[in-house]
């Protein structure tokens, strides 16, 4: 194994901070950075084949100018925590540690009858109940004056996730139809359980689906829907990372400029998730079965779910791990504003950022080059474009033999074939995810 990109993050920018250049980074949730990072890789690596010089992971194909994957590579995806949004939606079970609570809001823990199990934790440890306890919808909103970005000993409270390329296959699972919406659970015994709790995510349900009811318990979210994340005090146009997850389970995770180079889409064979509270049945639901059923996609895509699978170890460093270390006096836990990018790639392979830009810029320096962060829209495209141009002439791939192709949205657009595999994504699965301005990609 080899990895090959490595992220930490837990911010989003609200929808008002998008800049129409491209320039800022949008969504810094781990998974995010982990598979943006992993894009810097493959340009890389495809780079070398246009030019020659070889590669370990692309071959060519039959189509000119087109590239797959070498036999015997996969790509796997670790994550500390589950992906927030449908997938971190997990019935609270008796079996499960009790570092790792359900955790809401203080709004939300008062509409919940007694406060349930967070009362109960409170009052067994003697406590009140304004004790520090996790605020993990209000985490994306925390004041700016309050998230401490510029000390790094802070990035212990993110979360880690990599992208693994590895030499062994992996079988795939078989999908289930649908799961239960009342989270009841049957034991080896046959008898069916009440689950009484599930555990709340922050991420809030798109506009013009189903609301969560908030009722107490089981009752509070809806299941199986898209979901936005929470910003720093508004609303952002970024997907969960269960719904991202899943839309990569269709389209591949190379993304549509890559397509271009691709024959076929590549997918996570397998997802692993590390010790936390975990669901197999939730897990397959948010990432596997909303996709199972969609057909008519353009050759080189597929619906490929990928294994999931839980590993046995936890990241020392995870919420529920600080809080339980956190002593009195040691001041508010606050999860850190920044967020950190490792990738395989000879030029500049750390990327650290805060607020969407590079850590540490200062407001002068906002809109100059200095400012961006590797894994923003306008630095991704510009490799692109380093990549075609790398690329002798004869060999370009059909879609990008266009004299027309400008802007960062034209080069979207011709990549036909992911463009119709998302259309029937959309059609079939998911009509309500919400889409960038236009506007917003017109950059060069």
């Amino acid at each position: 194994m080899e990895v090959v990109s490595l992220g930490t993050g837990t911010k989003c920018i609200g929808q008002t901070s998008m800049s129409p250049s491209g320039d800022v980074l949008n969504d810094s949730h781990a998974e995010v950075i982990a598979r943006r990072g992993c894009v810097r890789y493959l340009i890389q690596e495809l780079r070398g084949a246009v030019s020659g010089r070889g590669s370990s992971v692309f071959c060519a194909a039959d189509e000119r100018g087109k590239w797959r994957i070498r036999p015997g590579v996969s790509f796997l995806l670790f994550s500390s925590h589950t992906p927030c949004g449908d997938a971190s939606i997990i019935p609270v079970t008796d079996s499960q540690p009790q570092p790792c609570l359900p955790v809401t809001s203080v709004k939300s823990r008062e509409r919940m009858d007694g406060g349930g199990d967070l009362k109960r934790k409170a009052e067994e440890s003697g406590e009140e109940q304004t004790s520090k306890l996790p605020r993990v919808e209000e985490k994306a909103e925390t004041k700016e004056e309050d998230r401490g970005d510029s000390d790094l000993l802070n990035l212990k409270r993110n979360f880690k996730e990599t992208s693994v390329e590895t030499v062994s296959p992996s079988s795939q699972p078989k999908i289930k139809d649908g799961s239960s919406t009342d989270f009841g659970r049957t034991d080896r015994a046959g008898l069916h359980h009440q689950v009484p709790d599930i555990h709340r995510t922050g991420a809030k349900c798109v506009p013009g689906g189903p609301a969560d009811p908030l009722q107490p318990g089981v009752g509070y979210h809806s299941t199986g829907v898209l979901r936005v994340k929470p910003g720093r005090g508004e609303s952002t146009l970024s997907l969960s990372c269960s719904d991202k997850l899943a839309r990569w389970g269709v389209l591949g995770f190379q993304g549509a400029l890559l397509s271009h180079y691709l024959q076929e889409a590549l997918y996570f064979s397998t997802v692993v998730v590390g010790k936390c509270p975990y669901d197999q049945e939730v897990m397959q639901r948010a990432l596997v079965t909303r996709c199972s059923h969609v057909s008519d996609l353009p050759a080189g895509f597929s619906v490929r779910p990928p294994e999931l699978l839980q590993s046995t170890l936890e990241f020392p460093f995870s919420q529920a791990q600080t809080e339980l270390q956190h002593q009195a006096g040691q001041g508010r836990i606050s999860p850190c504003g920044a967020a950190i990018s490792w990738c395989n790639v000879t030029e500049q392979p750390l990327d650290v950022t805060a607020n969407g830009y590079k850590h540490g810029v200062t407001k002068k320096g906002l809109g100059t080059p200095k400012s961006r962060s590797l894994l923003c829209k306008l630095e991704l495209f510009h490799s692109f474009l380093s990549l075609v141009s790398a690329t002798d002439p004869s060999a370009l791939p059909d879609s990008l033999r266009r004299a027309e192709l400008q802007t960062y949205w034209d080069y979207k657009q011709a990549s036909q074939s992911y463009q119709q595999a998302w259309q029937q994504l959309r059609s079939q699965a998911f009509p309500l995810w919400l889409r960038s301005d236009r506007n917003l990609l017109l950059f060069h």
